[in-house]
């Protein structure tokens, strides 16, 4: 039989590595659930780690976004009305435009029939369907109510999909207006400038020191014009690197979560995530401790997640969820108290999705307010900017003006 490695949780949260010979990918899955372990991962030894990760990094996602909502909800409202998987499937296949998505499901579908569960079907799709994804559809199997689980799940992918294109709205437009203004002000200065600098040095007329260095700066882009275009490509490549280094990707999370405005955002979006991500899992039955280390890999900050990792060990020794989360004082006061209640009342699922809506509409307020406020104090600093310009350029013009006459 063939060699499988695996990774897993178990009762405690700790991740499992290690090998077992199967018949299958689905057959060590069974096998782990048995043993009461949480199966993350099933893959052939012979892939190994490192192939199949740049397979994934540029293997294009069939699934994402919207269409992933959709799928989601489509076979939840199928399966709920009574068709089998396997037949929902193949209504489904037939619904996707994309080639790519077809192929999926059909994969999918054709792994299903021959007995394979949903979960490890999915898995089989390496970096198409997210951990998250396919540990919630195992829930789902393990408890019998695959379809409710698909449509708590979908309601979580829109919730979250929402909240993302929110965020992404928010800057379109700030982002559109720096680049325009910025490309006004390099025609300006590497065009226009120059000419003056030319008539200024034509008539051999003295010059304040803010006119000559608005020309000097002129002169520097209409010549390396090729350089100022460079340099923002230039320092987004680089930070792009040094954004793949834990240590500097820590200290920016760090740095971030103290600035008063993104900061306080930053915290409200990331626990709106967490809770949500918790609330879910817990409701379709998932341990707490497994839940933790989902959630954990949700989180964009890194320290938010480091966070949640230390409260994880607490709350494996004993500790509530709410008092260890509270201990890096980094999550919002209210989210904490809300899982307190939460976990003194017994409905830890219901709190934390209650948790997570109510962040999820300061975190809409919040950028609600960013956007009144940042437009026009972009627009603002660009125009004092291109008014220093051209001050500078007519400064001495009329000083040449009222000496003429």
């Amino acid at each position: 039989m063939p060699l499988y490695t695996y990774k897993a949780l178990n009762s405690r949260g700790e991740m499992l590595d290690g090998q077992m010979e199967a018949a299958t990918d689905a057959e060590v899955v069974v096998r782990l659930q048995d043993q009461g372990h949480l199966p993350v991962e099933a893959r052939l030894a012979s892939e190994g780690g490192g192939a199949a990760s740049w397979r994934s990094l540029f293997k294009a996602k069939p699934f994402a976004g919207a269409r992933l909502v959709q799928f989601t909800q489509q076979l939840a409202i199928l399966l709920g009305a009574g068709q089998p998987l396997d037949r929902a499937l193949t209504i489904l296949l037939e619904l996707p435009e994309d080639e790519a998505a077809k192929r999926t499901v059909s994969d999918v579908r054709d792994a299903v029939r021959g007995g394979t569960s949903l979960s490890a079907a999915l898995e089989r799709q390496h970096g198409t369907f997210s951990r998250l994804y396919i540990n919630m559809v195992r829930a789902g199997e393990a408890g019998g109510s695959l379809h409710e689980t698909l449509a708590r799940l979908a309601d979580y992918l829109e919730r979250s999909r929402a909240l993302q294109g929110r965020v992404l709205n928010a800057l379109i437009y700030p982002a559109i207006l720096l680049v325009m203004v910025g490309l006004s002000l390099l025609f300006l200065l590497g065009y226009v400038v120059p000419q003056f600098a030319q008539m200024y040095e034509s008539l051999d007329a003295p010059l304040p020191l803010f006119t000559q260095i608005v020309l000097w700066i002129g002169i520097f882009v209409r010549d390396w014009w090729i350089v100022v275009l460079a340099l923002p490509v230039l320092a987004l490549w680089w930070f792009d690197r040094k954004r793949r280094d834990p240590v500097f990707r820590e200290a920016l999370d760090r740095w971030l979560l103290k600035r008063k405005f993104a900061g306080s955002l930053i915290a409200k979006v990331e626990t709106a995530r967490l809770a949500r991500t918790l609330g879910t899992l817990v409701r379709n039955g998932v341990p707490l401790m497994a839940a933790l280390a989902i959630g954990r890999n949700v989180l964009g900050n890194r320290v938010l997640a480091a966070d949640v990792e230390v409260a994880a060990d607490e709350v494996k020794n004993g500790v509530a969820l709410s008092t260890a989360l509270g201990k890096g004082k980094r999550f919002p006061r209210l989210a904490l108290q809300m899982i307190q209640v939460g976990e003194e009342s017994g409905a830890m699922d219901a709190m934390l999705l209650k948790t997570a809506d109510t962040f999820d509409q300061e975190t809409s307020s919040a950028l609600d307010r960013m956007l009144a406020a940042l437009v026009p104090l972009v627009t603002v600093v660009l125009a004092v900017v291109v008014g220093l310009v051209v001050m500078a350029i007519l400064m001495p013009i009329y000083g040449l003006t009222e000496v003429i006459g």
